[in-house]
């Protein structure tokens, strides 16, 4: 049984040498090289060109190897009715974990406004605040949500999450469903998303959903750039009622130079690298779930094709 590897970064040879490195015995390609299409059973992917797994007439896996498996689901070509798994991994969730600490530390010291003072050679101390000033709210209470809420509670932060089903984290008021939402919002001064993208969470970063956060919130997204409308959140910063949004992900990456983001003073950037996946950490599940293929058990981290994730 023959793997290929479908993404449209450089870390094709990457991945290849980290299967083969644990199995060396692997038969393991990258679509851009010459290789026999009907003996491959498995495809390991990351944001595959749209169209790509159509080729293989023999696929029986479709293998994300980050947590994310949008990009699958918005390829029509893919094929149907094929089992789609996803990366759970404790470092992946503990680097994004970092990251939106970085983040919200940055807010509340006024860091990203001091590094516009300097460039500007404007000294001008700022008030700043403490971990126990805020609410920090969770939208998404995953594997990922849930490393996260665990920290902040650790760090003294008064921690609450929504999900579309009941959690039960220690420290955290967990709201559920749609009944549940307003309620979490209108206690949230700062807003996490990191839930995962579906047809019912696209474009739920909104104006409708903004405004009933408490003046003066701040928004990071850290999931996926389809949950955010963009002119909604630009609106919200330039009347006033949000105080700033740390980005990590965009509807077009990399994110057009032109884009109104790149030059706003109140969005904080990054380059879609909050959490990676590294490749020494994921490859033992990947294998995992190759031999659970070949012998027919249930595979690990499979995508519950109703709920999208």
């Amino acid at each position: 049984m023959a793997i290929v590897i479908i993404r449209q970064d450089d870390k094709i040879e990457l991945w290849k040498k980290a299967l083969l490195a644990q199995r060396p015995e692997l038969e393991v390609y990258s679509y851009l090289e010459d290789h026999p299409k009907e003996k491959i059973k498995m495809a390991l992917v990351w944001k595959h060109p749209k169209g790509a797994l159509a080729h293989y007439p023999h696929l029986e896996l479709i293998a994300s190897s980050g947590a994310g498996v949008d990009f699958i689901f918005e390829d029509g070509a893919a094929p149907k009715n094929l089992p789609i798994t996803r990366v759970v991994d404790d470092m992946l969730a503990k680097d994004m974990s970092e990251h939106v600490l970085a983040v919200i530390l940055s807010h509340l010291k006024n860091l990203d406004q001091y590094k516009i003072n300097q460039m500007k050679g404007v000294w001008q101390p700022i008030q700043y605040h403490r971990i126990s000033d805020f609410r920090v709210g969770i939208l998404g209470l995953g594997a990922l949500g849930r490393e996260l809420a665990t920290d902040l509670v650790k760090y003294g932060f008064k921690v609450q999450g929504w999900a579309s089903s009941k959690k039960d984290i220690a420290g955290v008021d967990c709201y559920v469903g749609d009944e549940g939402l307003s309620d979490f919002l209108k206690t949230t001064q700062i807003a996490v998303c990191l839930l995962p993208l579906t047809q019912e969470t696209t474009g739920i970063l909104n104006k409708e959903l903004f405004l009933k956060l408490p003046k003066g919130a701040f928004v990071i997204n850290v999931a996926r750039g389809g949950h955010l409308v963009d002119e909604d959140l630009i609106e919200m910063l330039d009347r006033g009622h949000l105080s700033g949004a740390g980005l990590d992900v965009y509807h077009q990456e990399p994110l057009p130079i032109e884009h109104p983001f790149w030059k706003h003073e109140k969005i904080q950037m990054t380059p879609h690298y909050a959490s990676v996946s590294d490749t020494g950490s994921v490859v033992p599940q990947i294998l995992e779930n190759y031999d659970r293929l070949l012998s027919g058990r249930n595979l690990l981290n499979e995508v519950v094709m109703e709920k999208g994730y």
